[in-house]
């Protein structure tokens, strides 16, 4: 019989997932980096559904000028600027795992700055 191993960053999300919820006035700014690229998304928990998503990938599969981390924080900016459209102040802050440094820190620092509240 075939066991699933869970990763350390899978049962450090989960931990997460228990405390971090999303609302509808309040969603979550949910985080997922991969290797090359940086994804973030707004989720409403209650009804399960994503209300905006943004990423370093844009729609003809080219990526933003500048380091990752660097796109990091311009991706943080341009998910403040979506939220605020929807008329969405405050968010909770879902690292997926991931430790608050570097890329994510960076896209926290970039939504902070475009006006998100967390």
């Amino acid at each position: 019989m075939a066991t699933k191993e869970i990763t350390r960053r899978d049962r450090i999300h989960l931990r997460i997932r228990k405390v971090v919820k999303g609302t509808a006035t309040c969603p979550r700014l949910a985080v997922y980096r991969s290797s090359k690229e940086i994804y973030a998304q707004l989720v409403n928990d209650e009804n399960g559904t994503t209300l905006a998503m943004v990423s370093s990938l844009s729609k003809n599969g080219e990526s933003l000028a500048g380091s990752k981390t660097e796109q990091a924080a311009q991706v943080g900016k341009k998910m403040a600027e979506v939220a605020k459209a929807k008329g969405i102040e405050s968010v909770a802050f879902d690292r997926g795992g991931y430790l608050y440094h570097g890329r994510v820190k960076a896209l926290a620092d970039g939504a902070r700055e475009g006006g998100l509240k967390f």
